[in-house]
């Protein structure tokens, strides 16, 4: 704790994260803005509402497996600050088309033609902007911190990322669409302002010819990453988690609405408290680990994590419809019998969740040389963003053949199997390296 303490005041680390949480934020509340507003107010159809929110997903994600590649190699060739700076810039530019299409939907002009157009547009514009800016939040931490700042600072960015999406999901859900739209620009500007106090990051070796072939660029970059054992495990590991909650944040609005016959307030609460939870999560196992980067606490937790899935669903299909014509707010919501039960294995869900992939990342960053940092995230952002993109294309099919949003959980228990089984193999990796190193 005194470490992560002393990173918050440290101009080594204030800035990025301080930039990152305003990425987070306005990522999250033009997205919930947007999917919240189209699935409450436009679509009346638990199989529409179900397939626009995996489009929405899938759209974001997209960016991520064609041209994590590029922003891998630029960022390990370039001056990483000066990156940020440029793609923080753009997102200006960006999220004025996504406020436009806000503010067309609000007034309900060309809604279908024009405002979801635009904002599924910008959607995937702050996706190519986050696979530029991805492979950097990772990356420039072992260039500004010591070794033994790693955990400790890839904790404090993956709890900031999760407490800046619980605090852009509430403003999302909880104020009108017309003040997204300006949030949301508002937001961009003052992150491209404190974007330009991150410290410089220079590369380690001269440029290498930048390949702009994202299929053969994608190829070798998975291929090259792959050489380590340990750091494949912690991608495999990791893209499987990451699809589990595409398929969970999919669910969430569409099922909020038509299980739970809960308000988009209701949605918007899920959210944050799966936010929360993965922060909990994120601080308590660098705790646990006391710095050492380790993922010996991984398989348990991504197990406990499906148990508290299969109690989500169990609950869900206990749930008794809201007898009125209405949907309930937040007071009518957690006055219901079952409500606790419903939040408290949300919160499991996060928290193991949370407990699960932030070694995993730190692996990537500590295991491999310094100059290869970012592309080894983007390695992991391409085989991460091809699983969710599996994952929203599964759940936009089963919306599509009927299958209800509830027994849709069940697949993301499945999944957790899957994790737990690559994490088991990563520790046998972990240990084997350990053994030959004495």
């Amino acid at each position: 704790m005194t470490t992560q303490t002393h990173l918050i005041h440290s101009r080594r680390f204030l800035p990025l994260f301080v930039t990152q949480l305003l990425n987070a934020f306005n990522d999250n509340l033009f997205k919930n803005a947007m999917v919240l507003y189209v699935v409450y107010s436009v679509y009346q159809s638990e199989k529409a509402e179900g397939q626009f929110s995996a489009i929405a997903s899938g759209v974001f994600i997209l960016p991520f497996f064609l041209l994590s590649a590029i922003s891998g190699q630029l960022a390990d060739m370039t001056d990483k600050a000066r990156i940020i700076r440029v793609v923080k810039a753009a997102e200006i530019v960006i999220m004025s088309v996504g406020a436009a299409g806000l503010v067309l939907a609000w007034k309900g002009i060309l809604v279908h033609t024009m405002a979801i157009p635009l904002m599924l547009l910008a959607l995937f514009g702050m996706g190519v902007h986050s696979t530029f800016f991805g492979p950097i939040k990772y990356a420039i931490l072992p260039q500004h911190l010591h070794p033994n700042e790693v955990l400790a600072g890839t904790g404090l960015v993956e709890a900031g990322t999760y407490i800046a999406i619980l605090a852009g999901t509430i403003v999302a859900g909880w104020v009108p669409v017309e003040w997204a739209a300006i949030g949301v620009i508002g937001t961009a500007i003052i992150g491209y302002v404190v974007s330009r106090e991150v410290p410089p990051a220079p590369p380690f070796h001269e440029p290498d010819p930048l390949d702009f072939h994202f299929v053969r660029a994608s190829i070798d970059l998975v291929r090259n990453t792959s050489h380590d054992r340990r750091v494949f495990l912690a991608i495999m590991a990791i893209s499987f988690f990451w699809t589990i909650g595409t398929v969970l944040f999919v669910q969430f609005p569409p099922l909020t609405k038509n299980v739970l016959t809960a308000s988009k307030e209701v949605a918007s609460l899920f959210l944050v408290i799966f936010s929360i939870g993965v922060a909990i999560g994120s601080m308590s196992v660098n705790a646990l680990l006391r710095g050492k980067v380790s993922a010996r606490f991984s398989p348990p937790s991504v197990i406990a994590m499906g148990l508290f899935v299969i109690g989500f669903f169990w609950v869900c299909r206990q749930w008794v419809p809201h007898p009125g014509s209405g949907l309930m707010d937040v007071g009518q919501f957690i006055a219901q019998p079952h409500a606790a039960a419903l939040m408290l294995c949300l919160l499991g869900i996060a928290i193991a969740g949370g407990m699960f992939v932030v070694p995993l990342y730190a692996f990537l960053t500590t295991f491999v040389n310094k100059a290869q940092t970012s592309r080894t995230i983007a390695a992991n952002n391409i085989v991460n963003s091809g699983a969710m993109v599996i994952g929203s294309l599964i759940a936009t099919g089963l919306s599509a053949a009927g299958m209800a949003i509830v027994n849709q959980l069940l697949l993301s228990a499945a999944m957790c199997l899957v994790s737990a089984w690559l994490a088991h193999l990563l520790v046998k990796a972990e240990r084997a390296a350990e053994d030959q190193a004495r």
